[in-house]
């Protein structure tokens, strides 16, 4: 690395960590996927089990275990879990940015690179993605690194250890998400344009040696598979069989093929997703086309192997019924490699910039006429707001909106570029000082766990039905609860279930939404536990309905015991 290049590194760094660090460690694990996946690592420290995550007392099979290893790797080094659950993303997004940038500069040029990697600094999905809790921002870095080794190979070759390197990051992509292996799919672009005559990219015959990407991508699946299967097989434990089961197949194949969930058009990435979470790079594709088109009627292969590769991920995704907007993450960085060599040059033009100066705009304009809207015409949606969400003030909206309103004046549309990180840094800012410590109670489960565990008394055993991942973290005490996520496969057996262990012993009681009750504990004392979830929550005790726990099982109750703080 030259100095130029190590004083980019640390710009970049520097800047990832300002635009995306800010409220690290001030909120808790929140809906839908947080408080699971920071459960999975709690437990994986606490109980020594990293080879099957566990989840209530059950075992977690949608998902393999990089992800979870991650959490609790964090979480053993820096002993809050507040911090570890949100740090694998802060520092996958800081890697992909990095890689984008290195990639940019050895097939391009150290100021293409620069760009690229700052384009996708600021892209709205990025930034979502590196400040949230989820497996995806993991997985982008992964399949990122697997097209930055075979990428290198591949344009500016022959580089067969970084090719080979790429496919062991594919397969590490697997274990963390299955479709880690997509950037294998870069040969396919890759071969048809160089058959077509374009030039930019390796030209050399590999022979055999074109196996070693896939045999290092099974090489990096097998570092969590072999253990696992080999275990499973030498137990022989039925549940560690269904386990293997499920996640090689259900988890993957099916849910591909047959999605039961999250089921959209053919069209959601194209019209719904990339259009909007892709800025500011989707708002740059009108001066962008023209030279993909020049590049194209140039033979020059190389912004083109990256365009196709991106087709590729789409059409792959959008042919699965199930879709959700973080599937084409792993793609974003891809489309900012395809615009690198070409960013220089644009970011020069005053259309360009002008156009970035009025996307943050918009973003002032839109926070501005929000707080106007439940804060002036509205008061009672601010009511509403505080008393689910403990959203007490529309203050930080205004707050976004001025300053915002203040980065616009200072930089003018002749900066457009500059407007939208500054505007984007007052967001995150906002969002992670303010915003999120103020709801964080609220949202994250924590303020109604404390409101169970008081009218729940100390000396009675207490159950939980239709839990949610988010009161596992917070309780200090036993929870009996009767398997994870029944409601939505077999519900009323679940309450048949809870019902049959409520009325077992005395010095039982259960936590119960307004649906369960009314089902099979509307006689049961009752006391109301308030509002979460979107649900209305009690606290019942014996009797429950004879006929509902007449057809309960007893099996089915697990007591579940928070590891020691």
């Amino acid at each position: 690395m030259t100095s130029r290049t190590r004083r980019d590194v640390l710009l970049l760094v520097l800047a990832a960590l300002v635009l995306l660090a800010p409220g690290l460690g001030l909120r808790d694990p929140w809906p839908a996927d947080e408080p699971r996946f920071a459960l999975i690592a709690r437990d994986m420290v606490a109980l020594g089990q990293w080879l099957f995550p566990q989840v209530g007392g059950d075992l977690y099979q949608d998902k393999p275990p990089v992800f979870f290893w991650s959490i609790a790797a964090g979480y053993l080094l820096t002993g809050s879990l507040r911090v570890a659950f949100l740090l694998p993303s802060l520092l996958a997004g800081i890697g992909t940015i990095l890689l984008t940038y290195d990639l940019g500069r050895r097939v391009w040029s150290r100021e293409a690179g620069l760009a690229g990697a700052l384009l996708l600094l600021t892209s709205v999905q990025l930034v979502v993605q590196a400040r949230a809790a989820q497996i995806d921002m993991l997985l982008a870095f992964f399949t990122t690194a697997a097209l930055y080794g075979i990428g290198r190979h591949l344009l500016t070759g022959p580089d067969w250890r970084a090719y080979a390197a790429g496919g062991f990051a594919a397969g590490i992509g697997v274990i963390t998400k299955g479709t880690g292996f997509l950037p294998l799919l870069l040969l396919v672009p890759f071969f048809v344009l160089r058959r077509l005559g374009f030039a930019g990219l390796w030209t050399g015959h590999g022979g055999a040696r074109w196996w070693l990407a896939p045999a290092a991508l099974l090489g990096g699946i097998a570092l969590w598979f072999v253990p696992m299967v080999v275990t499973v097989a030498i137990s022989g434990d039925p549940a560690l069989v269904a386990y293997r089961d499920e996640i090689l197949f259900q988890q993957t194949v099916t849910r591909y093929a047959a999605s039961w969930g999250h089921r959209e058009p053919w069209y959601y990435f194209i019209v719904q997703v990339i259009p909007a979470l892709w800025l500011p790079g989707t708002l740059l594709l009108p001066w962008l086309w023209p030279r993909w088109r020049d590049a194209w009627r140039g033979r020059d292969g190389r912004p083109w192997l990256l365009l196709g590769w991106i087709l590729l991920v789409v059409l792959f995704f959008s042919m699965s019924p199930g879709k959700r907007g973080v599937y084409v993450l792993p793609a974003l960085p891809a489309l900012a490699l395809a615009a690198a060599p070409f960013l220089p040059e644009l970011f020069g033009r005053p259309g360009v910039q002008r156009a970035l100066f009025g996307l943050a705009l918009c973003v002032a304009i839109v926070a501005g006429a929000a707080g106007a809207y439940v804060g002036l015409i509205r008061p009672e949606e601010l009511a509403r707001l505080a008393e689910r969400y403990d959203v007490t003030s529309v203050a930080p909206l205004v707050a976004i909106a001025a300053a915002s309103g203040v980065a616009l004046a200072v930089f003018r549309p002749s900066r457009g570029a500059q407007a939208w990180a500054a505007t984007l840094l007052v967001v995150t800012c906002v969002q992670g000082f303010w915003i999120n410590p103020m709801i964080d109670g609220s949202r994250s489960g924590r303020d109604f766990v404390a409101v169970v565990e008081a009218a729940a008394p100390a000396d009675a055993e207490l159950g939980l039905l239709s839990y949610r991942e988010q009161y596992l973290l917070y309780l200090t005490r036993p929870i009996t609860n009767f398997g994870h996520r029944r409601e939505s496969r077999d519900g009323d057996q679940e309450a048949d279930d809870a019902a049959r262990w409520l009325n077992a012993a005395p010095g039982r009681v259960l936590v119960v939404d307004d649906l369960r009750k009314a089902q099979c504990f509307g006689a049961a004392p009752a006391v109301p536990l308030g509002h979460a979830n979107r649900r209305d929550w009690y606290l019942v005790a014996p009797p429950a309905d004879t006929a509902c726990a007449g057809r309960g099982d007893a099996g089915a109750a697990r007591v579940y015991s928070p590891p020691v703080r």
